[in-house]
C-alpha cells in the first residue's frame, strides 16, 4: 500500500493551517479515506474498509454538516474554511488550490443530467453560494457570498448575485517600487 494518502493527509493539514480540530480537516481524511480504499486488495478487505469508510462519511456529515463524497476530483490545498451547509456532488471537479466556506452547494441543476460543475485552479467560493449544473469555472475566479451560478464563469472574473453577474476581476494595484517597466 503506498503512502500518498498519508502525504495527502499532511498537505491538508497543512492547507489547514495545521489544526487538527478544523471540520473541513476532518472530511478531508475521510474523503482520503474513501479515495484510497479503492485500491485495497483483496476484495473482501476492500469491502471491509468501504463499511468503516461509510460509517465514517455519515459520522462527518453529521457533525460537521459537510458532504464530501471520495467521488468528487479535487486538486492541492483544498481548504473547507468554514463548517456546516456544505454539500458537494461527487460529479464535481476541483483544481488547485480552492477554498470554499459554510453553506456552499455544488450540485446538479437536473436529476436527469448527472453533471456538476468543474472549478479551475485559484477559486475561492463565498459563504451560501450555489454552483448549479454543467457549468465550467474558470482559474483565479472569486464567487460572492449567496451567489447562484448557472453558467460558466470564465478565469479571471468575479461572479456575484442571484442570478450571478460576472465582471472582470481588476488586477491588484501595484505600488511604483513593484511595477515594471
Amino acid at each position: 500500500m503506498k503512502a500518498a494518502p498519508f502525504a495527502n493527509i499532511r498537505a491538508d493539514l497543512r492547507a489547514h493551517g495545521g489544526n487538527w480540530g478544523a471540520q473541513g480537516f476532518w472530511a478531508l481524511v475521510v474523503y482520503r479515506f474513501g479515495r484510497w480504499r479503492y485500491g485495497v486488495r483483496p476484495v473482501l478487505l476492500r469491502k471491509l474498509m468501504s463499511g468503516l469508510y461509510k460509517m465514517a462519511f455519515k459520522f462527518v456529515q453529521i457533525v460537521t454538516g459537510i458532504e464530501l463524497p471520495c467521488e468528487v476530483e479535487i486538486g492541492r490545498n483544498f481548504v473547507i474554511d468554514h463548517f456546516g451547509g456544505i454539500i458537494i456532488s461527487g460529479y464535481a471537479r476541483f483544481g488547485d488550490n480552492c477554498r470554499i466556506r459554510n453553506g456552499v452547494c455544488i450540485g446538479l441543476s437536473r436529476v436527469s443530467d448527472p453533471c456538476a460543475a468543474v472549478i479551475g485552479n485559484n477559486v475561492d467560493i463565498g459563504s451560501g453560494a450555489k454552483l448549479l449544473g454543467r457549468i465550467t469555472v474558470g482559474n483565479n475566479v472569486l464567487i460572492g457570498a449567496n451567489s447562484v451560478v448557472t453558467r460558466d464563469v470564465p478565469a479571471n472574473s468575479i461572479a456575484i448575485g442571484v442570478p450571478a453577474v460576472i465582471k472582470p476581476r481588476r488586477q491588484p494595484t501595484l505600488a511604483p517600487s513593484q511595477r515594471v517597466a
